[in-house]
């Protein structure tokens, strides 16, 4: 007798090829792609044959570490490699903030080419204005970019800018001790999680068109789903926290790190892996460049001479309007060569015949 065929029995085929391809895929990432075309059964017999046809993983014990509501974030960066059509033949290294509340399991996430402290506190002021408030503690991993040692006394010594970026928000930072990783489990399974239901087996343009797909993701999958953990909805758990984050303060932060940077012949100075302008009329070869969170200024002589939005990546340039001054063509800064013709000059016309005759009375002096 022919065995009855069963609802998901159409689309097996599908998921083995799935999985044999992204053996990482999550199974609510495969439920909604079969979903999409047809597949009318529920979750539990799709994880069911995902049981079947990859083994499942090994587990181990972990201590659960919960927290009540508004009291702490959790913060680190991923490594994710990627290859944008834009630049098909370039595979890019980018890195995954992610900041995820405690209580709630709320995810706001970031890709960014760098993981240098700039982007650290560019990212954070980013969060927490998207979450209309404050955690009262974050919990880092030892990143350099958080801290810069220990004392004798054996604590630890954090980033001066950190501290200011805590200060201004009104949170404690808190790094977690060595070799203890799974303290902050609520950030590392995330980060897995968008890895697997996110990441994988999809195509991206640029890193905008990553940034964008990313927050379609989390607004429509990753923070509405039900939590495999609290079993509750994210966003409504984050709908009980919300009124116990810190209120934002009324002024931006602006925190400066200081630089002094050289000025190129093109009027140029670097910053970052990338290049802003300064005005042409700069008599200074050197200048004081404050870098804020989200903005570039530069100083001449302690007089603000310029301001930029900060770049994201490397080697992009911004030349501010105003900043360059209607020059002949071939004059660039800090050059003294003179344009090929000025206006006004006048220079003979002469017919072919002219420069034949010269090209003919030439040739018989070398022959001579």
């Amino acid at each position: 007798r022919k065995p009855r065929q069963t609802v998901i029995d159409p689309f097996t085929h599908y998921l083995r090829e799935r999985v044999s391809t992204f053996p990482g895929l999550t199974g609510s990432r495969l439920f909604r792609e079969i979903r999409e075309r047809g597949y009318a059964g529920g979750y539990t017999a799709v994880i069911d044959f995902l049981r079947e046809i990859r083994p499942a993983p090994p587990s181990s014990f972990e201590v659960r570490f919960e927290t009540p509501p508004g009291a702490q974030a959790q913060v680190d960066f991923a490594q994710f490699q990627v290859v944008f059509t834009d630049e098909p033949t370039a595979p890019r290294i980018v890195w995954l903030f992610s900041l995820v509340l405690g209580y709630s399991r709320l995810i706001w996430a970031r890709f960014v080419l760098h993981q240098d402290l700039a982007t650290l506190l560019r990212c954070h002021v980013a969060a927490f204005e998207a979450l209309g408030g404050v955690p009262h503690e974050v919990l880092y991993d030892r990143m350099k970019a958080v801290v810069t040692g220990e004392a004798r006394s054996g604590g630890i010594v954090y980033n001066r800018a950190l501290i200011d970026l805590a200060r201004h928000f009104g949170f404690h930072p808190k790094a977690c001790r060595p070799y203890r990783a799974k303290t902050k489990g609520k950030v590392e399974r995330p980060f897995r999680y968008i890895r697997e239901d996110f990441f994988l087996a999809r195509s991206f343009s640029n890193l905008e068109d990553l940034n964008r797909q990313l927050q379609h993701w989390l607004s429509t999958v990753a923070n509405p789903r039900v939590h495999a953990t609290t079993r509750r909805v994210v966003t409504e758990a984050f709908a009980e926290e919300k009124p116990f984050l810190r209120p934002l303060p009324l002024a931006p932060f602006r925190s400066v790190l200081r630089l002094e940077r050289r000025i190129s012949r093109e009027g140029m100075i670097s910053v970052g892996g990338n290049f802003y302008s300064v005005p042409d009329a700069t008599r200074r070869r050197v200048v004081e460049v404050h870098t804020l969170a989200d903005e570039i200024r530069i100083f001449e002589e302690g007089e603000l001479i310029a301001a930029h939005p900060v770049l994201e990546g490397r080697h992009q340039r911004r030349v501010a309007p105003g900043h360059r001054k209607s020059l002949p063509t071939g004059h660039r800064r800090g050059s003294d060569a003179s344009p090929v013709s000025r206006t006004g000059d006048v220079v003979a016309q002469r017919s072919l015949e002219f420069y034949d005759a010269v090209a003919r009375h030439l040739a018989r002096e070398t022959r001579a």
